[in-house]
């Protein structure tokens, strides 16, 4: 069967023939279990039970300059979220805290811009202390940084850096018109030759089309990164996506089990939009779909479900959180 050869081939780290690939863009209904089923084993083979749980701080939100069209932070339009400064380290120890009890291994520190504004590192490099004092690991999402930056906040305790690509490279001028593509490459590339843990994905849901999702996945695997938030788009009121529709839960799993075939060893973590799309129990189905990681608690400008939920559908599926320790850092 093509589902098996092409796991071989993602087991090999081999290239995926063309037929190989509209199979990963097209899988035929009656053979979608099978689908699913083959992403699921490339998750176990990489990470066996272990589940990476991870959590989020806003430590600076709205006022972005940049104008992503699913954005309720860009200045650009009026949606209501919040908008406020660096946040003190108290509360990013306070945050971090509820990460820990939680059961998070990993803790993103999110500010928002299309990189840190003067006078603003020295209050990022304090949040990093502050949340690395309470014991997690902590990545670090604050826009493009260069070489220098991203040391400087390595030397303050940060492991990893988040900077989401969003979409393919064709797609990207119908998301975003205030900076280039290119640009959110290089933040990645610049991150991984600088030894940090990378975390880049994308939203979907966006109008983009199959072959837009697998360039994604391709320029991923090109880059090396660690680990690939997948994000659903959960419309927002007053940007220009507020009137998009919903995935289906058949659209979303194939999204994480493409990304899983293409990219095998990375954590496929889905955040936003999880619990729109698989509300209820529903969201275990994930798991079976490729998914070896979940953001827990509060998103950016919505809150999330509670965290206790997730624990309990680790146990019921025999799965386990993620340790700090066994974190790639």
């Amino acid at each position: 069967m093509i589902y098996e050869q092409i796991f071989r081939n993602a087991v090999a780290s081999e290239y995926f023939t063309d037929s190989e690939y509209r199979a990963l863009l097209d899988p035929e209904p009656s053979l979608l279990h099978e689908f699913l089923g083959y992403a699921r084993r490339l998750r176990e083979r990489a990470f066996g039970r272990r589940i990476g749980l991870c959590s989020i701080v806003s430590a600076k939100s709205g006022k972005c300059s940049e104008d992503c069209a699913f954005c309720a932070q860009s200045m650009f339009y009026k949606t209501g979220a919040p908008e406020h400064d660096v946040v003190e380290p108290g509360r990013v120890a306070e945050a971090a805290r509820q990460a820990v009890a939680d059961g998070s291994s990993r803790f993103g520190i999110v500010a928002s811009g299309f990189a840190p504004g003067a006078g603003e590192f020295d209050a990022l490099k304090a949040a990093v202390r502050a949340a690395r004092g309470e014991g997690l690991t902590v990545d670090v999402s604050v826009g493009c940084l260069d070489a220098r930056e991203i040391r400087a906040l390595k030397e303050a305790g940060a492991s990893g850096v988040h900077h989401n690509l969003e979409t393919g490279p064709a797609f990207f001028p119908s998301v975003c018109t205030t900076h280039d593509y290119e640009d959110d490459v290089e933040a990645v590339r610049t991150a991984k030759q600088a030894g940090a843990y990378v975390c880049s994905g994308g939203v979907f849901g966006l109008g983009e089309s199959w072959e837009d999702r697998l360039e994604l996945a391709l320029t991923l695997r090109a880059l090396g990164v660690d680990s690939v938030p997948i994000n659903f788009l959960m419309p927002v009121p007053g940007t220009p996506m507020e009137n998009r529709p919903l995935l289906s839960q058949e659209e979303a799993l194939r999204i994480v089990a493409l990304f899983r075939f293409i990219i095998p060893q990375a954590h496929i973590r889905v955040a936003g939009g999880r619990h729109a799309i698989f509300p209820g129990h529903d969201r275990r189905r994930l798991y079976a779909a490729g998914a070896s990681g979940v953001m827990v608690g509060d998103y950016l400008t919505r809150a999330g479900a509670p965290p206790a939920e997730d624990a309990e559908d680790l146990v019921r599926l025999g799965l386990e959180p993620e340790r700090i320790a066994e974190n790639v850092t």
